[in-house]
């Protein structure tokens, strides 16, 4: 099958189409057939040799000149190019010379065809990479077995390069499906040792799970340790294949002493190290990793690998299928140490309600037994008097627990409120232990004073500092023997305030001194002392000391060496603080009792009546005109009657509340001179915010102190807000 060329045109040639043609380029395809390149500026010549190699059923392209076959040769290779020598303008030499030049054609055979041949043209024929001269006329048998050699040897070449095509592509697609297949194994790995770490949350379960499910994956030998808050070891767990305590021999404490060392590293420094040893030479060879568990910001513990008898090496691929593994492991520790937290803070919320019971049923009982006594009326006055007395502590007891459990719930909620003012420590240290002065004694203990005689100055919270120093004071009480010794010493100590309570009771055991401010923690279990109080006092001073800018502290030698704690606050700063005769005013003015209150018509609403009924009682023994009201409506239309100067009202009322009462009462009923009190169960300053815009003049947390009222009567009398007490 043979193809021609004609000469390009000045302006730029266009190949012609194929004698017979059905090709742009003069090429007829055939499967497996290589392209035979004809060049020569004669036709006669060019149609004698496509005749004689017509016979080998090839593709037979031609061309008239050097310039055809090269820009056929620039989109085309062919098997071998028959190239007549002498051809006007470029020359056979001078395109072998070109075709040479180009990399897609540099090996391609040419055999030259020429009428003649001297030495000359031979030589340069030869050095341009000839593969043979053929002399004209040709021998049609010895041209055809010469290009039929060449075919051949060019489609064996094709055929040899298209097997190897084959087989890289044959090795890429098996290396592909190894990669492919080692990826689903470690993902299955990865997905599995989740799994399996997610299936218990018993920290010693999972660190033996952990160490066991690498082996022999990513390790000859594997331990996994947990660390507690301190840095010491809380749990350890190892395994190792078969062959390895044979190949380690009798080198194991070297092992640990390495494992130890890499622990510290990777633990301090937050990152995984590796070592190319596994023991002190001359041991054996082999190679150690550590990785940090890191849980919330923090290295929790540490998972090592190690490598001996299989003489594998942990990079690549494993190495990172290993750092995952560690990630993996930190994350399932993490859920389990979470669950502990959870499973102690259930036990202290279970512990907290058992004592809260306890502790409000123990007023309760001594409370009972008065009220029958007095309603039997079977008791002469100095009994009554006694048994009045003995309400009046129990109530005491029982607002100082529920106040307590309100502050709680404030500190969590974040609604504590400081109202600082000037102070004299030692004025309050005193007060502090006045109003903790039964507890002293029915303990029998011996108390210590040591504050100096001038003032210590400090712009603090009145109310919450005395509940820091009573806290503080309760404690050293509860946990000292009867007959104990406890100190109080107060001082200022450059630009602080310190206050000591040492005490020689039963003592802080190291585990615990880390805990003593932590809500509900008793430090001392036993069940003679876990009834004596709610865990909260503590939690609570550490909580306002902090609020102050100061700091609590806990010291102790241990158990049976008694225990001190440090309060530690900033001290009155010039600007702020009033000179010594004015915290003595201030001191003296807040004891000086309030004068007698003229008479006024107060109305009282709450729908607990008893409560009601004793606020009117109070009022009527302080020389008040009373009514009461028990809902909204009913307020309404009372005050509408009775025109009260007056008012004290729960906020939480049926029907209408409080907010709408006062607000229909300033608005409908014109009261805006009258005297409005808030009372109410809670007492944040959103609480308190909330009264002062629906028009109350006070707020009051229940229960109202009866020494309030007083307060309360001259406030309305001045027009001013009434001190709220909380």
């Amino acid at each position: 099958m043979a193809a021609a060329l004609t000469p390009a045109s000045a302006a730029g040639a266009k190949l012609p189409s194929i004698e017979g043609g059905e090709e742009a380029l003069g090429v007829v395809s055939r499967a497996e057939s290589s392209n035979i390149l004809i060049v020569d500026d004669r036709l006669d010549k060019r149609v004698v040799f496509r005749t004689i190699l017509e016979e080998l059923q090839q593709n037979i392209v031609t061309a008239s000149s050097g310039e055809e076959a090269l820009r056929w040769l620039l989109d085309n290779d062919c098997a071998v190019i028959l190239l007549d020598v002498n051809m006007p303008g470029m020359d056979g030499l001078e395109t072998a010379e070109l075709i040479r030049s180009r990399r897609k054609s540099a090996h391609t055979p040419i055999i030259f065809i020429t009428a003649f041949a001297d030495e000359m043209h031979t030589a340069r024929g030869y050095s341009l990479g000839a593969v043979d001269y053929i002399l004209s006329p040709v021998v049609p048998n010895v041209l055809r077995s010469k290009v039929k050699a060449l075919v051949q040897l060019h489609q064996l070449n094709a055929e040899l390069k298209r097997r190897a095509d084959e087989r890289v592509a044959l090795a890429r697609e098996q290396a592909a499906r190894a990669i492919a297949e080692e990826s689903q194994r470690r993902a299955s790995f990865l997905a599995e040792s989740t799994q399996i770490m997610a299936s218990s949350l018993d920290v010693d379960t999972l660190l033996e799970r952990a160490a066991s499910l690498v082996l022999p994956t990513l390790a000859d030998f594997a331990a996994v340790v947990l660390l507690n808050d301190d840095g010491t070891v809380r749990g350890r767990s190892a395994a190792a294949v078969a062959a390895w305590p044979a190949w380690l021999a009798e080198r194991e404490g070297d092992l640990e002493r390495l494992l130890g060392e890499q622990r510290a590293a990777a633990i301090a420094h937050g990152m995984p190290v590796s070592c190319e040893r596994l023991t002190a030479a001359p041991g054996p060879a082999g190679e150690l990793h550590v990785f940090p568990l890191i849980t919330r910001g923090r290295a929790r513990g540490t998972l090592a690998l190690a490598f001996g008898p299989s003489e594998r090496r942990l990079e690549g691929a494993d190495l990172e299928l290993a750092e995952s593994m560690a990630g993996r492991a930190a994350s399932a520790l993490d859920n389990c140490l979470l669950y502990e937290e959870i499973q102690r803070a259930d036990r202290r919320k279970n512990e907290f309600l058992a004592t809260l019971s306890h502790e409000l049923r123990n007023p309760l009982a001594p409370m009972r037994t008065a009220l029958h006594m007095l309603k039997s009326g079977t008791y002469d006055p100095q009994r009554g008097r006694s048994l009045l007395e003995t309400m009046d502590r129990q109530v005491a007891q029982m607002t100082r627990l529920v106040d307590d459990l309100l502050d709680i719930s404030r500190i969590t909620r974040g609604a504590i409120e400081l109202r600082r003012e000037a102070l004299d420590v030692c004025a309050e240290v005193r007060h502090a232990l006045e109003s903790c002065r039964a507890s002293l004694e029915a303990g029998r203990h011996q108390v210590v004073v040591d504050i100096p005689a001038d003032p210590i100055r400090l712009y603090a919270d009145r109310v919450r500092l005395q509940q820091i120093l009573e806290n503080i004071i309760l404690n050293a009480v509860k946990y000292t023997e009867p007959g104990g010794r406890i100190e109080i010493a107060a001082r200022a100590e450059g630009a602080d305030v310190v206050i000591r309570v040492t005490d020689n009771g039963i003592g802080i055991s190291p585990d615990k001194l880390a805990q003593v401010f932590d809500l509900f923690v008793q430090v001392d279990e036993s069940p003679d002392r876990i009834r004596k109080g709610l865990g909260i006092g503590l939690a609570l001073v550490r909580d306002l000391v902090r609020r102050h800018g100061g700091t609590a502290e806990a010291h102790s030698e241990g158990l049976g060496h008694g225990s001190t704690f440090v309060i530690r606050l900033p001290a009155t700063s010039d600007d702020l603080s009033a000179d010594d005769n004015d915290v003595r005013a201030a001191d003296t003015q807040s004891a000086a009792p309030p004068a007698q209150a003229e008479a006024r018509r107060v109305l009282v609403v709450d729908d607990n009546v008893d409560a009601a009924e004793t606020l009117v009682m109070m009022m009527q023994l302080l020389g008040q005109t009373t009514q009461q009201a028990h809902d909204g409506k009913a307020a309404l239309e009372v005050a509408a009657r009775f025109k009260p100067q007056i008012v004290v009202m729960d906020i939480g009322l049926p029907g209408l509340s409080g907010y709408e009462v006062v607000r229909r009462m300033r608005a409908e009923l014109g009261m805006r001179e009258s005297y409005i009190v808030a009372l109410s169960g809670y007492g944040s300053e959103e609480d308190r915010r909330k009264s002062m815009e629906a028009g109350f003049d006070t707020h009051f947390v229940k229960p109202l102190d009866p020494s309030s009222l007083p307060q309360i009567l001259a406030a309305a009398a001045r027009g001013t807000a009434a001190d709220p007490v909380l």
